[in-house]
């Protein structure tokens, strides 16, 4: 874990710590009506899920946030679907973003929905890749259905993933 984040997780327990601790002094030393205490009890209690929600991301779980639209694709992990478990299946892919065709320092983990197709496409960029073509990667929206699509939440629309192999450095004449 980065030690940036670890200490950060730890001073938001400390500080749930005390919030705790000052509910339970505000509750047993006062003598507000227990209507104001109990709602106490419960805004606290739901910001400590808000709160876990919030860091699921931060302390590395995968991200449902849509794929950047060009990254460089390090690894994939295929959890094909199940239909007697009732189960959809996902796709998880550790992907470094790219800003300005240079890839940032962090990687981050994506989990997107199963496809066949992805699969097939992951697994040819991984093989290529262990070859010693590193694969970087594009996001585009796939063409579907018009419609309302302003209805939709943001980051719903599917999105087609292209690989291609990453330009290798020219280097300077001497």
């Amino acid at each position: 874990m980065i030690p940036a984040t670890s200490t950060a997780l730890l001073w938001l327990v400390i500080v749930y710590a005390l919030l705790a601790a000052l509910l339970l002094v505000l509750c047993l030393a006062t003598r507000w009506h227990w209507a104001v205490k109990l709602g106490g009890v419960l805004l606290v209690s739901a910001f400590y899920a808000v709160a876990h929600g919030t860091l699921m991301g931060v302390s590395g779980w995968p991200s449902d946030a849509p794929l950047p639209e060009k990254f460089v694709l390090l690894s994939a992990v295929f959890d094909e679907p199940s239909p007697t478990r009732g189960h959809a299946g996902a796709i998880y892919i550790w992907v470094n973003p790219m800003k300005d065709n240079a890839p940032l320092e962090m990687p981050r983990v994506h989990r997107v929905p199963y496809e066949k197709d992805l699969h097939r496409l992951l697994g040819d960029g991984l093989r290529k890749a262990r070859e010693g073509n590193t694969q970087m990667g594009s996001t585009e929206p796939r063409r579907g259905p018009g419609g309302f699509s302003w209805l939709r939440p943001p980051g719903s629309d599917p999105l087609q993933i292209k690989l291609s192999d990453l330009p290798r450095a020219q280097l300077p004449e001497k």
